[in-house]
């Protein structure tokens, strides 16, 4: 049976990264950068629980770490959706350009 190498679920990582980091620079929905925060943040957990099973494999270190940041990545989607729909309720809209453009 071929076992999946460190090389390959590192790749796939820095892709999912990368596609993250591409839709948070480059999209003006709020919703749309909001999962591609989620996309980084599951491209760190998935180097978390490889290099705990590659380096430390009989430790759990790397995935009490994945949990810790799932438990901190439900947390922020639930504050920036509230955001999101107070804006939406002001402005009609969820475009970041909306935004800025808040007085109080």
């Amino acid at each position: 049976m071929n076992e999946i190498s460190i090389t390959h679920i590192l790749f796939v990582s820095t892709a999912l990264f990368f596609i993250g980091m591409y839709g948070l620079f480059t999209r003006r929905n709020m919703i749309t950068m909001l999962m591609a925060v989620e996309l980084i943040l599951n491209s760190v957990n998935i180097n978390f629980v490889a290099f705990n099973k590659y380096l430390y494999p009989g430790k759990l270190d790397g995935v009490f770490f994945t949990i810790f940041v799932i438990t901190i990545a439900a947390a922020e989607a639930a504050v920036a959706i509230a955001i999101i729909i107070n804006l939406y309720r002001s402005h009609n809209s969820i475009d970041v350009e909306d935004a800025s453009e808040l007085k109080y």
